[in-house]
Order: structure tokens, then sequence, then C-alpha cells
């Protein structure tokens, strides 16, 4: 049963596993969303605060998991749609075609996948490499007191216990940005388990959303799991430091995001759709992504058309002043004037 939270008297304590809903409940049109948990968190804060801007707006956002949000884009069942991981060719072909309409990606702010873990004593962020991360998740590396893990952390008194590897069931963005890195570090990665929002992993446990892999890791001792980072923040987890491509150490900060997708800029398409997963230059932290917005160019409601393009022309102004307080990056000045071009170039019937 999806949780109902209605955004006057929203908690964004995450305190469930469950999907979640958040409905700005107010008289007028209703616009329905649905897709990423992973930009959940902002999503509920922005749809508060818009609620004081627009009192006759109602958004209702369903959190399912990227792979939910396109789904139900394609299938026409929803006014827009949430992902982390930009659609593929063939799913924009498809769904454009089912809908004799044009998808487009709106990328609203960038956040990052942490590597978090339940290690009884070590209340301090561990140093990993994403070769590490792969060989743990592909059930080569076993323990924490490997040989490989205890390299990279020489000062630490890393247990003699079996790794609990925790991964998504569900078809999610955060599992695409977590695979897009994994598989530009280790070859053997992206020939064996792949990148995609939904793969099978040979190790472990699996949880729906990030709400369910973070409950995991919080219960299960010796775990480790992936998350967007304010669902390790709101429940006190520690995450690792992760080596970037500039061989330092780095974990999610404002700086770090903004370092990644700055130093991605230049790869940027016109359609927006774009990976800055283990981005180069300094300073950069290797699993950020931005997460997107999906709407049909052409609104033939002209009401919900209306409102949803004053929404994200309100999101991606005042809406990015929220971000950094819930752990993402605003989006930098060049992306962000590119996205109000889209949104405003978005046609209401």
């Amino acid at each position: 049963m999806y949780k109902i939270i209605y955004v006057l008297i929203l908690s964004l304590a995450i305190i469930s596993c469950g999907k979640k809903e958040v409905s700005m409940n107010k008289p007028g049109g209703q616009i329905n969303g649905a897709g990423a948990t992973f930009p959940y968190p902002i999503y509920s804060k922005w749809f508060n605060e818009y609620a004081k801007v627009n009192k006759d707006a109602k958004i209702n956002y369903q959190s399912i998991g990227s792979g939910g949000g396109v789904k139900q884009i394609t299938e026409g069942t929803v006014d827009f749609g949430a992902s982390d991981s930009p659609m593929s060719d063939d799913e924009i072909q498809k769904a454009n075609s089912k809908n004799n309409n044009k998808i487009i990606h709106i990328p609203t702010v960038i956040g990052s996948v942490v590597v978090t873990y339940n290690l009884p004593g070590i209340q301090e962020s561990i140093n990993l490499t994403g070769e590490i991360v792969s060989k743990i998740y592909m059930g080569d590396i076993k323990k924490w007191n490997d040989p490989k893990i205890k390299s990279e952390n020489p000062n630490l008194n890393l247990p003699d216990k079996d790794i609990i590897v925790c991964s998504r069931t569900d078809g999610s963005g955060t599992t695409y940005v977590f695979t897009d890195y994994l598989g530009k570090i280790d070859p053997e990665w992206k020939s064996k388990i792949g990148v995609a929002k939904d793969v099978r992993f040979p190790v472990g446990q699996g949880g729906k959303g990030n709400e369910g892999v973070t409950g995991l890791v919080k219960q299960l001792e010796y775990s480790i799991g992936y998350v967007e980072l304010v669902y390790a923040l709101q429940n006190k987890l520690e995450y690792a430091k992760i080596k970037n491509s500039e061989g330092e150490y780095i974990l999610p900060t404002l700086e770090s995001l903004t370092n990644a997708a700055d130093n991605s800029i230049t790869e940027m398409p016109d359609d927006m759709r774009v990976s800055i997963t283990n981005a180069g230059g300094k300073g950069s932290y290797p699993i950020s992504s931005y997460t997107y917005i999906l709407i049909y160019q052409n609104q033939t409601d002209a009401n919900k058309g209306k409102t949803l393009k004053e929404f994200l022309e309100w999101a991606l102004s005042t809406g990015e002043s929220f971000a950094s307080e819930l752990g993402y990056a605003p989006l930098p000045k060049s992306v962000s004037e590119k996205a109000l071009t889209a949104v405003r170039n978005i046609k209401v019937q």
C-alpha cells in the first residue's frame, strides 16, 4: 500500500520500506507523477514549498523507482515520470510512438549514490575503490578483512566477518547509476553483470527502493549497500570515501558533486541525457548523477500542462535553493538555463 504523506505536514524522515506518495492536496486539477526514489526527498520539499506559491495546484508523486516511472510515462498513466537514468533510445522511441508525442528529459538536481555499511565499532568513513566494490558485489571479496580492503585502510581494525551484500530488487535509477559506475571501472563487471536499472546480483539480499536497502543495512551488522546520500544521512549510516579517477578518496559534498557535473559539461548533448559517473578532474565524487523529470513536449490538457510548466520553472529557479540542505547539488548555471529553455518550449494546447 502506498504511504500517503500530505506535504503540509510532511516529515522527511525515512522510516518505511514501502512505496511512497507525496500529495499537494489542494483544490484544482490534479497532476500525477511517478518514478525515482533517489530525488524523493527534494521533490517532497518542492511540492511543500510550491503549495505556498500556487494554492490551487495538486501534485501526487508515487516514489516507485525509476523503472516504474519510465513504464508509467510510456503507458500514459501519469503526467510526468522521474528517473535517475536517462531513457534509452529504444525506450524513447516506444514512448513517442505509443503516445504520438515527444518525450523530453529535464534534469532537476545532482545527487549521489553512496556505498553505506554497518560495521560495529567503526564509526568513520572507510576507503574503497570501485574495483573493490565491484568484487564485493560479484562475490569475489567475501570478508571485511580481505587484504584488498585492508590495503586501502591500513589503520583500521577490520573484522574477520562475512560481508552481507544488500542491493535493490526493483527497477531502479540508483542501481543504474551504481552499475554504470562499476561498468566504467571494471570490464568484468560490465561483461558479467551489466549496466541497467535492474540487474541480477550474484550474491546478497534485496530490498525495495532506497528505503528498503537502507533498512537492510541498518538492521544487519556487517552489511554493505548502495543508496542515495540523503537516505544514509537521515538514518545515520556510515558511508565510504570512494577513490576517484584522480586517485583521491572523495566523499559526496556540494563541492564534489558540482565538480563532477562541471567536469562533464562538454559531454552533455542537446537532449541532456548524460552520465557523469567516474567524472574526470580533481575533487569529483565518482558516483554522481543528474536526476530527470520525464515529460511530453505537447501537453494536451491545458490546465495540467500550464500548472506543470509553472511548477518546473519554479523548481529550476527558486527550488534549486533547497538542494544543498537535502544532500543534493543544484544544477550548474549552463545546465539550468538549458533545462529552463526546454521547459519553456513545452507546448500547452
